[in-house]
């Protein structure tokens, strides 16, 4: 065997003992994957993997990295009017979700910047949204090549970054910074960062090719943008800052999205993908409300419709 392929078997070894040593503690639950893509979920959220049915599930950590505290404030994203269909996006052109191959810049070796800079809330810059997705890659990732590899920054865009806020299950706010791979690939990761660390990384897959897939897909994983631990249901932390991302094709010429008793937030419309956030003035029992429109205004996507979308909340 020659030397690549002895060091191969030695990280091979050394990661299978690591696993068993998790396994040993009782951190984690695994099961297998029926996606292309893992689903890794943080420490502590035992609670929300029973609803990634959607995509399975694959749970790894390999560590945390310390990370730069960030700073929070309290901006608002623009909110419409729910009695007609909208125009284009108050956030982005139109033309920003149909143009695959016009990238926004970034940094040297690190992700694509968002369509716009309403994707960036609370006062989180780029470069600290770029810096906490960096340094979540590098403490969460697999083995390279392995199933569980999620890739070097750079082969992801940006499209949201909020403040997360703290519940029973998962104390301390912090920041969430959700990102894409290309929208063929359909992978999206929400790095989470608390107290200036790295604390873990969700990440999901989604198939908009799969059947009854819609021109408006939300991948169900993604619930922890919207939604506070399910042992604290009705005693949410008020105000919440919430978030939805999910895929569009390119015939989808806006997306608005209704939570609670909020009037309509305006998605931003991100290289096949839209990005939409708001904030929770009242305690909740149903999902966000998404709807989709053409560029005629008519309506194409409706959640309420959609069977594969959890309406109600645990």
């Amino acid at each position: 065997m020659n030397g690549a392929g002895k060091q191969a078997e030695r990280e091979d070894s050394g990661f299978e003992e690591r696993m068993r040593a998790l396994l040993a503690e009782d951190a984690y639950t695994i099961q297998p994957s029926s996606a292309p893509y893992p689903a890794i979920r943080r420490r502590g959220l035992a609670e929300r993997r029973r609803r990634v049915a959607v995509t399975g599930a694959a749970l790894l950590t390999l560590g945390v990295l310390p990370l730069g505290a960030y700073a929070v404030a309290g901006g608002l994203g623009e909110r419409g009017a729910d009695t007609a269909a909208p125009g284009p996006s108050a956030y982005a052109p139109h033309s920003a979700a149909g143009s695959p191959s016009a990238t926004p810049g970034g940094t040297a070796g690190g992700p694509a910047q968002p369509a716009t800079d309403g994707q960036l809330l609370d006062g989180i810059t780029f470069a600290q949204a770029a810096d906490g997705l960096k340094k979540c890659l590098a403490a969460e990732s697999g083995p390279p090549g392995s199933a569980a590899d999620l890739g070097e920054a750079g082969d992801y865009r940006i499209i949201l970054a909020i403040r997360s806020t703290g519940d029973s299950n998962s104390p301390g706010d912090g920041v969430h910074v959700t990102a894409v791979q290309e929208r063929s690939a359909g992978r999206w990761v929400i790095c989470s960062v608390k107290d200036g660390a790295a604390s873990g990384i969700s990440t999901g897959a989604i198939d908009a090719g799969a059947p009854g897939a819609g021109p408006v897909v939300v991948d169900a994983n993604g619930e922890q943008l919207y939604q506070q631990s399910y042992t604290d249901k009705g005693h949410w932390k008020l105000p919440f800052r919430w978030g939805v991302v999910g895929a569009v094709e390119a015939s989808v010429a806006a997306v608005t999205v209704s939570y609670g008793d909020g009037a309509p937030v305006t998605a931003a419309l991100d290289h096949g993908w839209f990005a939409a956030a708001g904030l929770l003035e009242q305690q909740v029992t149903l999902a966000p409300h998404i709807k989709g429109y053409d560029d005629s205004g008519k309506l194409v996507y409706d959640s309420d419709e959609d069977g594969t979308y959890q309406r109600a909340l645990p």
